[in-house]
């Protein structure tokens, strides 16, 4: 763990969370599993406060627990999912242009929240989506849960473990902690739910209120009694109406009506909810998945046309459930299943399909390989190569904006000869003598090339020693990550910074803005708008467009960083999983 992930995780945790939170997960990321009193020891913080950052870690998948041999739980942060919130928004975009904005919201709850059950969150999203349509109309709950089955189809959103049952029938003494099991055949199992939307509960209202008046449920002396029950809970539904708030016990007390006379049926005809208990969660790896496979695509249109581009597109979308996403290779495709799965309306025959094949075996970056001859020829993906192949096109991108296009030419000949003296790098690249040893050793210094020595004797003389440069891959792609680590705290900072010194103009132009949102909802006349928008005058409106551009820049400039970060963690992981 290097000092720049721990100052970013320290950023990213108290953007979202706040600073308790940020300071129990980072001494967590420093110290490692410590118990709850250690943490509590160490940081000076209550023991309640310690408890609910913990609760909110937990729940957000940022600590795991585990029961050491001696009885107590320890506590674990997980410093790579915590750098993973810099991608939310990516992973909001990808789902809305999958699903639509129905699938962006349910992502986006179910990121801001961390876990939740499919019941609470189609709800969450069908009301958030009814705020937003025009008057008279509502999202059906239906809608919202066949997005969310076709998420979990697609292995986008999968079920968090449960407690495991014979904890539960257990009658011994409880453990410290409870042990939580998922079977991977349940893993994606959407449960059937009937939900009802309010507003056809609500049909029935004028009935209702009629029925508990005649019954003197409610005195009929006081009818806003009556309308303020109806706006808190819908009879029968055991669910708040629209925005109504639920009413507390202690309010309904303190009017002083009799408990007898409260209406029965929020409580004791209140029926349990079918998914109690089963909570959901992104799938991170499978956004991941997602994210590599569009960059295969694109990196092989780029090299070579769009035709080839859709036929690799069409390859991993067949193997997108069925291929682990650390997988090194697909699964074996035919050249027949291939034809048969090219979209719609793509006109080309089985013959140029094979030549779109055979050309793609044969590029030199072996991005599609042929394993086998059955069934017109049997194809795979390569993508540990693929990886391999944009991470190196990472750091070429890299030398050569750093350090111009002379350098980088001395990077890919020696990234392509493997191993070069300094007289081979000056006759092969045609740069003089002298600019060649300085590029070299500055792209030496950098550490994005390495010297390797091969002495001649064992007394290692430099007379008698070859000093070779070569060009470690893995060495430079982890090198570059941690400046890409750095980069983006740096942004962050920027970002906080820019948003410190205008606190007050933002807070002004908010406060404005809500006003004639305000006076626009009742009516208000045009010239009294004119006269509400120059509260802010034309420095300050200047200032803010400024901030706004600056502000966007800094977040476009995080999201690139943050693409590159991606390409080279998986280019990592897949390297370290095959050694």
């Amino acid at each position: 763990m290097t000092q720049a992930e721990i100052k970013l995780c320290s950023l990213l945790l108290q953007e979202h969370f706040g600073e308790i939170v940020e300071k129990i997960g980072v001494h967590l990321i420093r110290t490692g599993s410590q118990p709850i009193r250690v943490i509590v020891h160490d940081t000076r913080t209550s023991l309640d406060q310690v408890k609910k950052a913990l609760c909110v870690l937990i729940q957000h998948n940022l600590v795991i627990y585990q029961v050491h041999r001696r009885g107590m739980v320890e506590y674990e942060a997980q410093c790579s999912r915590v750098l993973r919130m810099l991608r939310y928004p990516r992973y909001i975009y990808t789902a809305k242009t999958l699903y639509n904005d129905t699938g962006e919201l349910i992502v986006e709850e179910l990121l801001l929240n961390g876990k939740m059950t499919m019941s609470a969150l189609v709800k969450k999203v069908a009301d958030r989506l009814t705020e937003t349509m025009e008057d008279g109309k509502t999202m059906d709950y239906a809608e919202v849960s066949c997005t969310f089955v076709r998420l979990a189809d697609t292995h986008f959103v999968q079920r968090c473990p449960l407690v495991h049952a014979t904890e539960n029938s257990d009658p011994g003494p409880p453990p410290p902690a409870p042990t939580l099991v998922i079977n991977e055949k349940d893993m994606f199992l959407v449960p059937k739910l009937s939900l009802i939307d309010d507003t056809l509960a609500l049909a029935g209202i004028a009935q209702w209120i009629e029925l508990w008046l005649q019954m003197k449920v409610l005195p009929v002396q006081t009818p806003v009694r009556a309308h303020a029950w109806v706006a808190g809970q819908v009879p029968g539904t055991g669910h708040a109406r629209g925005k109504g708030k639920r009413r507390r016990s202690s309010e309904d007390d303190a009017t002083g009506e009799p408990k007898a006379k409260r209406p029965k049926h929020t409580t004791d005809n209140k029926e349990p909810i079918p998914d109690d208990g089963i909570y959901w969660q992104a799938n991170l790896d499978r956004f991941h998945q997602h994210f590599r496979d569009q960059a295969i695509v694109s990196a092989v249109a780029n090299r070579m046309d769009q035709t080839s581009s859709e036929i690799v597109r069409t390859m991993l979308r067949m193997s997108e459930v069925t291929t682990p996403s650390s997988a090194p290779f697909t699964q074996p495709l035919s050249s027949n299943e291939i034809f048969r799965s090219l979209p719609v309306g793509y006109n080309i025959s089985k013959q140029v399909l094979d030549q779109y094949l055979t050309l793609l075996a044969d590029d030199p970056l072996e991005f599609v390989g042929k394993s086998g001859d059955s069934g017109g020829g049997m194809y795979i993906i390569n993508l540990h190569k693929a990886l391999g192949s944009l991470a190196t096109a990472s750091l070429e991108s890299v030398v050569q904006e750093r350090f111009g296009s002379r350098c980088a030419r001395i990077f890919r000949l020696v990234l392509q000869k493997k191993h070069l003296e300094q007289k081979q790098v000056e006759d092969f690249a045609m740069i003089p003598a002298k600019e060649a040893k300085d590029m070299l050793y500055k792209m030496l210094s950098e550490n994005f090339i390495s010297l390797q020595e091969i002495p001649k004797t064992p007394d290692h003389a430099p007379s008698r020693t070859f000093y070779l440069y070569t060009v470690n891959i893995l060495s430079a792609a982890r090198m570059l990550l941690h400046r890409c680590y750095k980069s983006i705290a740096n942004l962050i900072e920027r970002r906080q910074f820019e948003t410190k010194e205008n606190k007050r103009l933002l807070e002004k132009s908010q406060r404005v803005e809500a006003i004639i949102a305000s006076m626009q909802a009742t009516g208000a006349e045009a010239a009294q708008l004119q006269e509400i928008e120059e509260m802010i005058t034309a420095p300050e409106r200047q200032q803010l467009e400024t901030l706004k551009h600056n502000v966007n820049k800094l977040d476009a400039s995080e999201i690139q960083v943050d693409e590159t970060i991606f390409l080279l963690e998986s280019y990592i992981e897949s390297t370290m999983k095959r050694q």
